[in-house]
């Protein structure tokens, strides 16, 4: 199996000098010959090296640099001199491109090519420039790059000063090989059968069979009263919910925050102007039912407010716990059900109000947002239309709502019950990893995993990346917390579980070495 990662151990280093001495002093007469058969390159410090592995075997390399000068500006002058401008507003220079003897196949080269380019398309970078030997031309050209000035160097070591920009790397067969990959993303959700509705009018007949046909299956599946269905995103469904308790004038709420998406409730409630206490516990903690009915005891509150599964730590909250609390002390329970809505089988029949979307657990594409409710919104006109959520409890569609994503959504919710079991068996599959002995501790539910990496598996995303598997872990609440998320809604999960296991399976090999 090849792989590739970002080198960062002494182990992968000394290889690199290794490597380095064979190819540009013994193969390439570039430098002279010294006993210890090592070449460092001189911008060693400064440079990143994507290497390429047979199993725990490194048998290639590239190294990235973009500080300047570079050395191709010391053979021609700056590179800009030869360029269009938009090509310079951020550009790199590859070198040290090399591959052992004996693995020069097309096969390497494709890993290594899908790695560097995505390294270097992530990093936003306008254009790459190298110094390509001319006897390795033909594999510079199949990379994409092409030449931008005269060769330079002596006759024995010829070098071609050669680009690949942005705009000609979108255009490439390359880029359509890197974007072939595999994600563990908590939505949106890949689709891998073709979209039908596309041209079905909303106030047609047949659109609204379709309409309520998923209604009720919405309704089925979380034991609700009444939805609305909406376009938009999560967000947009925590509006509406929220909208709901300030033109109710429910009173005084109480606010339950322990993580990223908890305390964004906070913040969009704050916008709302409502009146509120938050009950704050650290990210992947569960509540203190105690310390909550001592809280409730006081009648100071009228609703309650809480997200089931917190995203961003992989947490369930105990939602039949807060029921409970809700009744016996009458406060009006609503639920952010975004991350759990088709992921278990919950009953959001106590729930006041509570939200959901298509794009995660439910498997349909991102668009749609769900707001169930107990009762039936009354009319609020001094809402905008679109926050209202009576409009959409009336029966007839206010407004705009595109067929191609309520029929997903019905093909979606087609898999159920069996998905429930389908997720599940999955995240145990996951949880046999290795490497979720790093898991955060907390209560868990069957969509995601969160690992906190220590500081030899730091370069993990990326360097997953760099092999087309693709974690959560580009939020920025994600970075400062130094988390990193696997997710079992993908509907090629199986697939890219194994490709997960083979690549883990040696990448620890070599960080462990």
């Amino acid at each position: 199996m090849y792989w590739c990662k970002i080198a960062q151990t002494k182990e992968e280093f000394e290889d690199i000098a290794r490597l380095n001495y064979e190819t540009f002093v013994e193969e390439i007469p570039q430098h002279e010959p010294n006993l210890t058969r090592k070449k460092v390159d001189r911008f060693h410090q400064e440079n990143t090296y994507v290497v390429v592995y047979k199993k725990t075997e490194l048998i290639g390399m590239v190294a990235f640099r973009d500080q300047r000068p570079f050395s191709i500006d010391e053979k021609i002058g700056k590179v800009e001199q030869y360029l269009p401008k938009e090509n310079c507003a951020k550009l790199c220079e590859m070198r040290l491109l090399s591959v052992k003897k004996g693995y020069r196949t097309g096969r390497v080269l494709l890993k290594l090519t899908q790695a560097l380019n995505r390294f270097a398309y992530e990093k936003g970078y306008t254009a790459a420039v190298i110094s390509g030997t001319t006897r390795e031309e033909k594999l510079y050209k199949q990379m994409g790059f092409r030449q931008f000035a005269p060769a330079v160097g002596a006759e024995d070591a010829l070098f071609l000063p050669m680009v690949l920009t942005r705009h000609e790397f979108e255009q490439s067969l390359q880029h359509r090989l890197t974007t072939e990959h595999f994600t563990f993303y908590p939505g949106p959700v890949k689709q891998q059968e073709s979209i039908g509705y596309s041209d079905l009018s909303h106030r047609s007949l047949t659109f609204h069979a379709l309409y309520e046909r998923v209604q009720q299956k919405l309704l089925h599946l979380s034991n609700a009263n009444h939805v609305g269905v909406i376009v938009g995103t999560g967000t947009l469904a925590n509006e509406v919910m929220l909208a709901q308790l300030k033109v109710q004038q429910l009173g005084k709420g109480l606010i339950l925050t322990n993580g990223e998406f908890g305390e964004r409730l906070q913040k969009q409630a704050t916008r709302w102007s409502l009146q509120f206490d938050t009950v704050e516990q650290g990210w992947g903690t569960t509540f203190d039912g105690d310390a909550l009915t001592l809280l409730l005891e006081t009648g100071s509150y009228q609703w309650m407010l809480a997200v089931h599964g917190e995203t961003s730590t992989g947490t369930c909250n105990d939602i039949e716990s807060l029921s409970k609390l809700a009744k016996r002390y009458d406060v009006k329970l609503c639920i952010d059900s975004i991350s759990t809505f088709g992921a278990m089988p919950i009953s959001l029949q106590d729930c006041y109000l509570a939200t959901a979307v298509s794009g995660k657990a439910i498997g349909a594409l991102s668009g749609l947002a769900f707001v169930f409710s107990q009762s039936l919104a009354p009319t609020a006109n001094t809402l905008p239309a679109y926050l209202d959520l009576a409009n959409y409890q009336q029966g007839a569609i206010p407004f705009t709502l595109p067929a191609v994503l309520l029929g997903n959504v019905d093909v979606s919710l087609q898999a159920y019950p069996a998905r429930y079991d389908q997720l599940q068996q999955r995240f145990k599959a996951l949880l046999q990893l290795p490497i979720m002995r790093y898991q955060l501790p907390t209560t868990q539910y069957p969509m995601l995993v969160t690992v906190q990496l220590p500081k030899t598996l730091s370069n993990l995303h990326m360097d997953l990346a760099l092999n087309g598997l693709l974690a959560h872990g580009d939020s920025c609440y994600l970075q400062e917390k130094g988390f990193l998320q696997f997710s079992v809604i993908q509907p090629d999960f199986d697939d890219a579980l194994e490709c997960l296991c083979e690549v883990l399976s040696y990448y620890e090999q070599v960080i462990e070495a």
